[in-house]
């Protein structure tokens, strides 16, 4: 083609618009979520969590997922310094302790304001945006459904759990364990230990080999059998309500301390109790909500059973305890 004058005007313009473009492509701030696998599925919370936060950040929100959550503190702390997340979404109470002694945390200016919680909350460094309790998910034609880990332990039920080194609900289910019985945990992990028909590394392939049929229970949340009936019009499975009482699971966002943007890490955590972010998780994450009433869940909540007694450590006697425990679930799961 003959080159023109007019030709290289047009050709010149439209290079110093491609370059004006990439250059303000390039300047929208990116913020790094951290999280677990099941958040950032294309089922989990994660897809629309971005597309809500984007519409108000003028950012680009990019999850990180690695593993269950217990798995996402180990990455935490082997990158230290050099981790490129900003936020940590998915560590629970039974790990905020751990999180803050590794100096990962820093303190938020949020306010909890009109919580949903069935506690009070007022933590310097991490915010909540879901809670549940653990449970024993079966299915409805169980025969005969233990109602404590005293009957499941006598009975010829197979479980399928988490392991607590890399699991949030693995860890769960020990402090579960040891809030109910104490000094009596060993024996009810010595009687448990014939019935685990495995320990997956998390939440996602241990609910997968239940429905496949491996188990009759698996180590999930009493809000699990509404993920079944409301997204599968499906009422085969429930929870079983055990007599010591649910542990409980609240999770929590902190910022990083090696966030390149503070405030775009803080506008997130604000957003985390936010309608638009709190609307996402009934039916995504299928846990309750941090901020939302209960009459603005969605129907079929109202089924789930509720645990007469809520029990749960604090964050440091959960850190205190969590050695002992481990190591008297290591014992009895191998003889």
């Amino acid at each position: 083609m003959k080159l023109t004058n007019t030709t290289i005007l047009t050709a010149g313009i439209t290079a110093g618009l491609t370059l004006l473009t990439g250059a303000a492509f390039a300047q929208v701030p990116v913020l790094t979520v951290y999280t677990y696998d099941s958040f950032n599925s294309e089922w989990g919370p994660g897809p629309g969590v971005e597309l809500a936060f984007e519409e108000i950040c003028e950012c680009d929100l990019q999850f990180t997922s690695t593993g269950d959550g217990a798995a996402l503190l180990a990455r935490l702390r082997l990158e230290g310094a050099r981790s490129e997340g900003d936020i940590v979404l998915g560590l629970d109470t039974n790990l905020m302790a751990a999180a803050l002694d590794a100096g990962l945390i820093a303190e938020h200016d949020s306010t909890p304001g009109d919580l949903t919680l069935p506690m009070t909350w007022d933590d310097p460094h991490f915010m909540p945006f879901d809670w549940g309790y653990f449970a024993f998910v079966h299915r409805t034609d169980m025969e005969t459904v233990p109602g404590s880990f005293e009957d499941l332990a006598a009975s010829d039920a197979s479980i399928v759990i988490q392991d607590p080194r890399s699991s949030t609900p693995g860890l769960g289910l020990l402090m579960w364990v040891q809030n109910a019985y104490g000094d009596e945990a060993a024996a009810i992990w010595e009687g448990l230990a014939d019935n685990v028909v495995t320990v997956t590394p998390g939440w996602s392939e241990a609910y997968g080999l239940f429905l496949e049929g491996e188990a009759d229970m698996v180590l999930s949340y009493t809000t699990s059998p509404a993920y079944h009936l409301i997204a599968e019009d499906d009422a085969g499975f429930e929870a079983a309500a055990f007599a010591e009482g649910h542990y409980m699971q609240i999770e929590v966002g902190g910022i990083l301390q090696t966030a390149d943007n503070p405030d775009l890490a803080q506008q997130f955590l604000d957003f985390m109790i936010s309608p638009a972010f709190q609307t996402v998780i009934p039916e995504t994450n299928w846990m309750y909500p941090a901020a939302l009433p209960v009459d603005q869940l969605p129907e079929g909540f109202e089924t789930l059973i509720q645990p007469e007694t809520a029990l749960i450590f604090t964050p440091e006697e959960a850190a205190a305890i969590r050695d002992d425990a481990l190591a008297t679930w290591q014992n009895a799961l191998s003889q």
